[in-house]
């Protein structure tokens, strides 16, 4: 084998790959094999193997093992009825901690901020909930209240990459070494904290609209920025969706409360709906659990049921749609066969 250069992805624009060498940045593509499927592609955080090529475009060979990565459900443009294969998209490797960046605006969600924290946490990292744009809120405190309520062992900050509102408690994440990856919609602030964080506009930042406070996409591709405390920063384009991707473990971290309850139902199968001692129900009628927490545990739990084992999802699916059209086709006969009766009479 010829002799092997080992770097770190640094930006990821389409088919070409920065890599961070010992001797500087080279630009790659990827070796075939990448392409059959044999192999994980690159992304930004990677360290690599690669084939130095003076006159043009280095290949990178090998990716080495990843300390962390987070990954999101890719449907290749299906809806998710209609894919045939749910692949893994690694959005990026090798970081410490998980930033996920939501705006204090129309649009913030704690539901959307509850997926991120599970696929964070089956990405390795530690999730980080960063609430910007804090100088445009009215009641803070009452949205980090939400957030913690929903998720109480995940650190909340609210932040103004504008006035600087909140800022200084970043800075225990930011240290030499560590590096932080950015996630988030589009618009919720990634490009204007990281302007912030770097002391200089690296970054082009737009406004959001004002008919549903959403942002318009600025960041295009993956990049690793060096910040001057000695940390490093990934930023992503925004996301419209995050498909959750095998997230069993997570689920049960972040929701072990309500799958402690499951011991104690009566029945090991309880479906959790009409049963007779069914711990679910006792604790939402009691108020222990509220049928929100309820709601998104079940959601969450069938979206990775559907992506670890589409064919049994389906197959469930499509019982369920095979005796609703059975009682329904029932239902017609009876109400024929009364019709029937009611002229005879």
């Amino acid at each position: 084998m010829k002799n092997l250069t080992k770097g770190q992805v640094v930006i990821h624009q389409r088919d070409i790959y920065t890599v961070l060498t010992l001797d500087g940045e080279v630009s790659a593509n990827v070796k075939g094999n990448f392409f059959r499927g044999d192999k994980d592609f690159p992304c930004v955080g990677d360290y690599v193997l690669l084939e130095i090529n003076q006159h043009g475009n280095s290949r990178i060979i090998e990716v080495l093992p990843r300390k962390t990565k987070f990954s999101r459900a890719d449907f290749t443009g299906h809806g998710a009825g209609y894919v045939k294969t749910i692949k893994e998209q690694v959005v990026a490797a090798n970081f410490d901690y998980v930033f996920i960046l939501s705006s204090l605006n129309a649009d913030f969600k704690v539901s959307r901020i509850l997926r991120y924290i599970t696929q964070a946490r089956q990405s390795g990292g530690e999730p980080v909930v960063i609430l910007t744009k804090s100088d445009l809120a009215v009641d803070i405190d009452k949205t980090i209240a939400a957030v913690k309520h929903s998720e109480s062992s995940v650190a909340v900050h609210a932040i103004s990459s504008l006035t600087g509102q909140g800022m200084e408690a970043l800075n225990p994440y930011l240290q030499q070494g560590k590096t932080i990856v950015f996630l988030g919609m589009s618009g919720v602030g990634k490009s204007s904290l990281l302007n912030a964080l770097m002391d200089k506009e690296v970054m082009t930042t737009k406004s959001i609209r004002d008919d549903d406070s959403r942002g318009r996409h600025t960041t295009t591709h993956r990049q690793l920025f060096a910040l001057p405390s000695g940390a490093m920063v990934i930023d992503t384009p925004g996301m419209r969706e995050l498909g959750l991707f095998h997230v069993e473990d997570a689920i049960s971290q972040s929701f072990a409360d309500v799958e402690e309850l499951f011991l104690q139902c009566k029945f090991s199968d309880c479906a959790h709906k009409t049963e007779p001692g069914c711990a679910i129900r006792a604790a939402i009628a009691e108020g222990s659990l509220s049928q929100k927490r309820w709601e998104t545990y079940m959601l969450q739990a069938k979206e990775n049921r559907f992506v670890t084992d589409k064919s049994a999802f389906m197959r469930e699916k499509n019982d369920l749609h095979k005796s609703i059209a059975l009682f329904s086709r029932s239902s017609k006969k009876s109400e024929k066969r009364r019709f029937e009766m009611n002229d005879k009479k």
